[in-house]
């Protein structure tokens, strides 16, 4: 009965110890959900912030990113037509890529000239920026998301 309890609490401490020593991967950042524009940012040089605009009052833009595929809407007050979006994306640990399919009649006149869009990507938990870069890869504007779903 000794051996069997002495084996038992072996067993244990080992078990104990291999849940102490075990160290998840990080997982990869990922951005599914739904997010809310909260500002913009203006950059000068290509890579300091120049500026920070907030969205004006009464705009609302959301995107929609889950299982490959995304959706944005747009509201403008004044403006009598939304705008909308839709499409394929993907992300890397640094680049945001949308395919951008169908959406309202000014993105179908668009899409006849520009279909992918590739934004450098700074993501968080519950914030992350699409940003706007020139030919020359230097930064130029971006949106700023947080996360409400």
């Amino acid at each position: 009965m000794k051996k069997v309890l002495g084996l038992l609490f072996l067993m244990l401490i080992l078990v104990s110890a291999t849940e102490l020593t075990f160290n998840e991967p990080d997982a990869f950042h990922s951005i599914e959900g739904t997010w809310e524009l909260v500002s913009f940012h203006h950059y000068d040089d290509g890579v300091n912030i120049s500026s920070t605009e907030p969205k004006a009052e009464g705009y609302r833009q959301v995107k929609m990113y889950y299982n490959g595929k995304v959706m944005w809407s747009r509201y403008v007050p004044g403006q009598p037509n939304g705008r909308f979006g839709y499409g394929n994306y993907f992300i890397t640990e640094d680049e945001l890529h949308e395919t951008i399919v169908y959406g309202d009649n000014e993105m179908m006149k668009a899409l006849d000239t520009l279909t992918e869009f590739v934004f450098e990507l700074e993501l968080q938990k519950d914030t992350y920026s699409q940003i706007s870069l020139d030919e020359e890869g230097n930064r130029t504007f971006s949106e700023n998301y947080k996360r409400i779903d």
